[in-house]
């Protein structure tokens, strides 16, 4: 640093061919500015300037300095100017890993917002599953997790993202879907076979949706998701099942099935998570634009 410093007087003296304008224009003393540039010339031990009592003339030396400075001093100030955008989460790289249900709306919305706001920031994002995901970033493979129903653990930090509304995707010709049924209660559920991931894809998910049947004194009969990822909703859209699913699982609804949302309303949050400790300020940058995001879509508003 001092070095540069050094070359940065040296160069106004040069382009001055003059120590007191040189040093007004630097706003320092003349007698420190000569003294960095003998020092200057003293490390390098080669005279830079020659000097006259009437003008100050670059030697064949500091004329080649003259000429390759400017652009040290230029690559040096891009240099610390990206080390300050890292440290201040300007620039850096954040991976992201995101449970199927959050790729129809939540992820696409964050990812979109992170593109805009923090351009700098290079956002690696991958479909896992829920056990990858925490276990991930509990371990510190991954920077950030979006899933819904987060565990709590004393390693994890979480951070609220959104509450999703949850609704029934029936058949249209099932009958809870005829008439003009706007909504199900979900005490209409007992008896009927619900398709869930089995309780281990996702505990806590699994146990809240179950407990939302049980406060209606619903006892739905599970048949569990042979598929991670059944776009078609199988054995919903035969007729053998209904299932329960966020808001954002309309996107895309096959023809033939439709959402209904559950009424008394009952929401899922969505969290972020993310290491307690030692997080980034690529990190803090996207919690800080998911926490803005989630403010401008209104996802954290009560439901129904």
């Amino acid at each position: 640093m001092s070095e540069l410093r050094r070359l940065r007087y040296f160069l106004a003296v040069a382009e001055e061919r003059n120590f007191t304008r040189a040093a007004e224009r630097l706003h320092i003393a003349q007698p420190a500015l000569s003294r960095q540039v003998r020092e200057l010339e003293r490390e390098l031990g080669v005279e830079l300037l020659s000097r006259t009592t009437h003008k100050v003339e670059p030697t064949e030396a500091g004329r080649m300095l003259m000429e390759r400075g400017p652009a040290l001093l230029e690559a040096a100030d891009s240099l610390w100017r990206g080390v300050r955008a890292f440290a201040d989460g300007r620039l850096g790289s954040v991976s992201l890993g995101y449970g199927m249900s959050a790729g129809y709306d939540t992820a696409p919305q964050l990812l979109l917002a992170m593109s805009e706001e923090a351009p700098g920031i290079e956002v690696s994002a991958r479909v896992m599953s829920f056990t990858d995901i925490v276990n991930g970033v509990a371990a510190g493979t991954l920077d950030v997790g979006l899933v819904r129903c987060a565990p709590p653990q004393q390693e994890l930090a979480l951070t609220l993202l959104r509450l999703e509304r949850q609704g029934v995707i029936v058949g249209r010709d099932h009958p809870l879907a005829q008439g003009s049924a706007t909504s199900v209660n979900p005490a209409d559920l007992d008896g009927l076979k619900l398709l869930l991931h089995a309780r281990d894809h996702n505990p806590g998910h699994y146990d809240q949706l179950m407990d939302i049947c049980a406060q209606a004194g619903a006892k739905p009969e599970v048949l569990v998701r042979g598929l991670d990822f059944d776009a078609s909703y199988t054995p919903v859209a035969s007729g053998a099942a209904v299932t329960i699913v966020g808001e954002t699982g309309r996107v895309g609804l096959p023809a033939g099935l439709v959402w209904l949302p559950l009424e008394p309303a009952a929401a899922v949050e969505v969290h972020l998570i993310t290491r307690g400790l030692n997080r980034s300020p690529a990190i803090e940058r996207l919690l800080k634009v998911a926490v803005d995001t989630a403010g401008q879509h209104g996802w954290l508003r009560p439901q129904g």
